[in-house]
């Protein structure tokens, strides 16, 4: 060896000896997670920001490789728990989100010299690895508003003591509109499944699994909520930790391939239904997103009965005082409410619901020469509409009295431009969230769904804001919601890919 790259290898291997990860008796491979506390930067910034986007944009050598799908899009201000790994022979660290929510490898490259971002962050160099494989191939990967673009690469990836040998990942060249300068990590190592992995790349955990890394097939995670512990959370490769956890796991099958996916039921506000899910919904379980996402129409609901302060929407009042007495007429007589706004005039038949950038929700449609046209968000507006009045009718409340509280949930729109804040002092008298999936009821305490910021300053209060924020996703994939680490702090959560479920269980 040249004497000269000596000192640099006795510095790689002492710091790989002090890597936050653990083998024990039981042979589970442990990785310490850290974990970063929101600031009133990232609670402003925080949300998912695009509710869908067509499969055919996730771009990458193959442009075919993808199905002709819809994924939803997230950014990551609000994430708050990552941990480190290694590419490289001998390995170079990242601090990497493991993200459920997404599929791929990435990190920054040493070719990124024209972002700022690649400056303040750890840079892969292909040059000083003994393992790295060159491919080349250009690759672009969606996020929030844009993408990120680089180039698929080959080497060791060192997660934990085991070593994941020749592992295709993304060397990032250019952020996009992806805001990588304002992020603590460096990278996403991705835990969902191959088949939203863009350019069909085989995901970490897979080759730990082929590689025979781990015996089990499973993975478990633990989020400390606790914002003074040292240890942020843990996530388990092989296995669980049973102190993580008290009773046993229920766990509920996959629902749809590419996400950790599952079906949920009623969402309960207190012990009333928001009507919503009666019927079922998507639930995609997202370690990459700290915020629990839904549909407008049942966070609304969740957002009034908390006391939130957001967007006030006057085209909404406005359905409500020159509709609301049809629309109260029409449900009690037994109109299907399906087909009630397109009755109305509000909606087209046979839409597409899809979300914008605010809070809307549009309607595209196929005119007579085949152009898309662009549908009123009073369509939007009125389906939610009709949701509430129909829950109301449910608990047998007078016209009068049904009309006055819709009008009061159009000014709980959730905020589209971060979350909603709340009173702090208020919490004690917010009700649970209720969760149904399958015949279990998993409950969130105001407590445990309301985020807190402490200000560094003396002189100015803490912000509580709600965690539940809007997210639109058009049929057969929505309704849908994205169960974040909110939802992961109170449930300690196994992944099954043996047995394609999910398992939820008490956190302690």
């Amino acid at each position: 060896m040249n004497l000269k790259y000596l000192p640099v290898v006795i510095c790689l291997w002492i710091w790989s000896q002090s890597l936050a990860f653990s083998i024990s008796d039981d042979g589970l491979m442990r990785i310490t997670l850290k974990k970063r506390n929101l600031d009133f930067h990232s609670v402003n910034s925080a949300r998912i920001k695009r509710a869908i986007h067509e499969r055919d944009d996730l771009k990458s050598v193959e442009k075919n490789c993808c199905k002709n799908d819809v994924v939803y899009l997230k950014n990551y201000f609000d994430v708050q728990y990552f941990g480190e790994i290694g590419i490289g022979s001998p390995p170079q660290y990242f601090n990497v989100v493991f993200d459920t929510g997404s599929s791929n490898l990435w990190v920054p490259s040493s070719r990124c010299i024209f972002s700022i971002a690649c400056y303040l962050h750890s840079k892969y160099r292909s040059g000083i690895s003994s393992t790295y494989n060159e491919i080349g191939v250009p690759c672009e990967i969606p996020y929030d508003d844009g993408y990120i673009y680089g180039f698929f690469s080959q080497d060791n990836v060192k997660v934990g003591d085991i070593i994941v040998k020749d592992q295709e990942f993304s060397e990032i060249t250019r952020e996009g509109n992806f805001a990588l300068l304002a992020l603590p990590f460096d990278g996403i190592l991705g835990l969902g499944f191959q088949d939203i992995s863009v350019g069909k790349v085989t995901p970490v955990w897979y080759n730990m699994i082929e590689q025979g890394q781990i015996l089990d097939k499973v993975f478990s995670i633990w989020l400390n909520k606790d914002p003074m512990a040292e240890k942020g959370g843990e996530i388990v490769f092989g296995g669980m930790d049973k102190s993580h956890f008290k009773g046993d796991h229920s766990y509920f099958p996959i629902s749809q391939d590419g996400y950790w996916q599952i079906e949920v039921g009623d969402i309960l506000l207190g012990n009333n239904t928001t009507g919503l899910c009666e019927g079922g919904c998507a639930a995609i379980v997202d370690s990459g997103t700290s915020l629990i996402a839904g549909p407008t129409g049942v966070v609304t609901q969740i957002n009034h009965a908390i006391g939130t302060e957001g967007y006030v929407s006057f085209e909404c009042k406005d359905i409500v005082h020159n509709y609301g007495n049809l629309i109260w007429e029409n449900l009690i007589s037994g109109l299907n409410p399906e087909i009630l706004c397109v009755d109305i005039g509000l909606c087209s038949n046979n839409g597409i619901q899809r979300m914008n950038d605010v809070i809307e929700t549009v309607v595209y449609n196929e005119s007579r020469d085949g152009a898309a046209t662009l549908e009123s968000p009073f369509c939007s507006f009125c389906n939610n509409i009709v949701l509430w009045v129909q829950v109301q009718i449910k608990q047998s409340n007078v016209k009068e009295k049904v009309l006055k509280h819709v009008d009061e949930l159009c000014e709980r729109l959730p905020n589209p431009v971060g979350e909603s804040f709340i009173n702090c002092s208020s919490i004690s008298s917010m009700p649970h969230i209720t969760f149904t999936i399958g015949n279990k009821l998993f409950s969130l305490s105001p407590e445990q769904y309301v985020g807190r910021v402490e200000s560094d300053d003396e002189d100015r209060s803490p912000v509580c804001y709600s965690s539940f924020v809007a997210l639109d996703a058009p049929s057969p994939q929505g309704p849908l919601w994205v169960v974040g680490d909110i939802f992961l702090q109170a449930y300690h959560t196994v992944f099954d890919y043996a047995n394609l479920r999910i398992g939820f269980a008490e956190s302690t």
